[in-house]
């Protein structure tokens, strides 16, 4: 009876303790990875993004594409945000930032580049790790070019940095209207990219398993494309993406010179950015982990968890502080 008694207390005494470890630490794990939806001024414009984990852990800046928005990241940020710091911002123009009409902000990279560099600035990151996917890889790359000693790691998600992996039929009316800015011709050719039937083949097309795909995805890119004005300002970008390819051999010489680890992580059957795009990074960066997926452009709607694992594993070699 008294040993009874004894092993009562002491299970007592357990419970007790920690119920004061408890009480005393109220972050609990889906504290930690639970999702936070906040918008910060930068100059003249609200820039939304989403933000989960602990600020004391170590940083990764998510950095959205075409025609998307943080919301591309949606299932991996609590993936994530257990052991990372984890921040997606909307580009203006995009998601639930600030759409300023085109007199009044000039929807350039370098524009878009220098918001998310004022934000970083004012969220306080001096290190992060930055994930690029299409159009985040001319944002990023330009953030690493100017930051080189901020940037701890590189995950590519179907993100170009060499002419290789614009030399398919995808580009050619794009390129065209390069050539030609001033055609409204050319400019007008374009305008089907604004649209659902767009939108939508670039979640489906080279998807093994479509049932995979939610249609939240492409119906919320839509609704936000769908604001009158919007398409203007996609037609403008595309025609400025042409100033991301002379840019190239500065990338490469960052690659080349500064070596960040990077982890590819690319949907092979993407037909905007195929995989031609992702081989010759490999000329540049000697701590590359290297993986093609069987997937598309939007990787991350059927091979998230397989990503999520990926990075995990990579960041866990890589990136150990903050």
């Amino acid at each position: 009876m008294k040993r009874l008694m004894k092993s009562s207390r002491i299970l007592f005494l357990i419970a007790a303790s920690a119920w004061v470890v408890f009480t005393n630490n109220p972050v609990s794990a889906q504290q930690t990875t639970q999702v936070h939806y906040k918008t910060l001024k930068v100059g003249d414009l609200d820039i939304f993004y989403r933000e989960a984990g602990s600020k004391e852990a170590p940083t990764l800046l998510l950095l959205h594409g075409f025609p998307t928005s943080s919301q591309m990241f949606r299932n991996l940020i609590p993936a994530l945000a257990d052991k990372y710091h984890v921040v997606a911002p909307d580009y203006p123009g995009y998601g639930h930032s600030s759409m300023p009409s085109r007199d009044k902000f000039s929807y350039t990279f370098d524009n878009l580049a220098k918001v998310i560099d004022e934000f970083t600035e004012k969220m306080g990151l001096r290190k992060y790790a930055i994930y690029v996917q299409d159009y985040g890889a001319p944002v990023g790359y330009r953030l690493a070019v100017k930051h080189p000693d901020r940037i701890t790691a590189i995950v590519v998600q179907n993100g170009n940095a060499y002419d290789e992996g614009l030399d398919n039929d995808f580009w050619k009316p794009i390129k065209a209207y390069w050539k030609d800015p001033k055609s409204k011709e050319k400019r007008d050719a374009l305008r089907f990219v604004t649209k659902y039937d767009a939108t939508k083949w670039q979640y489906t097309h080279g998807v093994k398993n479509p049932d995979l795909v939610s249609p939240d995805g492409p119906d919320h890119d839509q609704f936000l494309m769908d604001r009158p004005g919007n398409d203007e300002i996609q037609l403008d970008l595309l025609l400025d993406y042409g100033s991301n390819p002379p840019l190239y051999p500065s990338w490469q010489e960052y690659f080349r010179k500064y070596q960040p680890p990077m982890l590819i992580a690319w949907g092979k059957n993407d037909q905007i950015f195929p995989s031609a795009g992702a081989e010759p990074y490999k000329r540049d960066l000697k701590t590359l982990h290297y993986h093609l997926l069987d997937a598309g452009h939007f990787a991350l709607e059927t091979n998230g968890e397989e990503i999520a694992g990926l990075m995990k594993e990579f960041l866990g070699k890589h990136v150990t502080k903050k």
